[in-house]
C-alpha cells in the first residue's frame, strides 16, 4: 500500500475492504458452520426480503425506481449470499486497485461493509430467535421481540447509513458515462477470470441506477421508512411494521 501512484481515496478504500471481507468471510463461515445454521440463517433472509419487499412495495412497482429497488433487495439488503463474490473481490484485490476508478471501489468497499454488518447482526438474530424456539415460524411479534433482545442500537443505525452511503456512491458511478463503457469491455474477461458475480453486481447497479436519473428521492424513501421502523421497533409500540407514510 505504499505504492506513491495509488491515491489516499483508494488506499483507504483498500484497507477498509480488506477489514471488512475478512469479518463477512468469518461471519458466514460461522453462520454456515452446519446445515442446520445455514438453514436457520436463510429462514431469517428470506423472512427479512418478504418485509423489505412490503415495505418497500412503492418503490418496486414503481417504473422508475424498481429496478433499482430490486437490485437493493437482491444484491445489498436480502437474502442472497455474497460469498462469491466477495472471494473474487478478495482474490484479485491489487488489480481491482489498480484498475478500477477510486469511486468504484469505494463503491465496492462500502458495499462489502454491508454485507459484514448485516451478517453480524443477523447472526445474533438467529441465535435468539432459536433459542426462543421460533426461528421455524418467525412472524412480526417474534421478529419484533428478537430485534430488541439483540439490541445494537448504533449497528443498526450503521446499516441504514451504509444503504444511503452505498446508495449514492452507486449515484455518482451512473453519471460517469466512461464506466459504462468500461464494464462492457471487461464482461468477456471477468467471466473468463472467475469474476462473474463481481462483475454482474456491478453491472447490475450501474444500469439500475442509470435508469432512474437522481437517486435522491429513491434514497430518501428507503432511509425514511427504515429508521421509522427501527424507531418503533426499540420504542416498542403496537404494530411496529405498520410505517406512515
Amino acid at each position: 500500500m505504499d505504492n506513491p501512484t495509488i491515491s489516499i481515496e483508494k488506499q483507504r478504500s483498500a484497507t477498509a475492504l480488506r477489514q471488512h471481507l475478512q469479518a463477512a468471510k468469518s461471519l458466514r463461515q460461522q453462520a454456515n458452520s452446519e446445515p442446520a445454521a445455514a438453514r436457520d440463517r436463510l429462514r431469517l433472509r428470506e423472512w427479512q426480503a418478504g418485509r423489505l419487499a412490503r415495505t418497500h412495495a412503492d418503490l418496486l412497482a414503481s417504473a422508475r425506481f424498481g429496478d433499482a429497488a430490486q437490485f437493493f433487495l437482491s444484491d445489498l439488503y436480502g437474502p442472497k449470499d455474497f460469498s462469491s463474490r466477495d472471494e473474487e473481490v478478495e482474490r484479485i484485490l491489487p488489480l481491482l486497485i489498480k484498475m478500477l476508478p477510486g469511486s468504484a471501489l469505494r463503491t465496492v468497499a462500502l458495499a462489502v461493509e454491508l454485507d459484514a454488518i448485516s451478517e453480524l447482526l443477523d447472526s445474533a438474530m438467529v441465535a435468539v430467535l432459536c433459542r426462543r424456539g421460533v426461528i421455524d415460524r418467525i412472524d412480526e411479534d417474534a421478529y419484533a421481540a428478537a430485534y430488541r433482545a439483540v439490541g445494537c442500537q448504533p449497528e443498526r443505525q450503521r446499516q441504514i447509513v451504509l444503504i444511503r452511503e452505498t446508495g449514492e456512491a452507486l449515484d455518482r458511478l451512473a453519471r460517469k458515462p466512461l464506466l459504462n463503457g468500461m464494464l462492457k469491455l471487461m464482461r468477456g474477461p471477468a467471466h473468463l477470470a472467475g469474476l462473474g458475480d463481481l462483475q454482474a453486481f456491478l453491472e447490475r447497479g450501474f444500469n439500475a441506477f442509470r435508469s432512474m436519473g437522481s437517486a435522491t428521492e429513491f434514497l430518501d424513501s428507503i432511509e425514511r421508512k427504515e429508521r421509522q421502523l427501527l424507531g418503533r421497533l426499540f420504542a416498542d409500540v403496537a404494530s411496529p411494521f405498520l410505517l406512515q407514510k
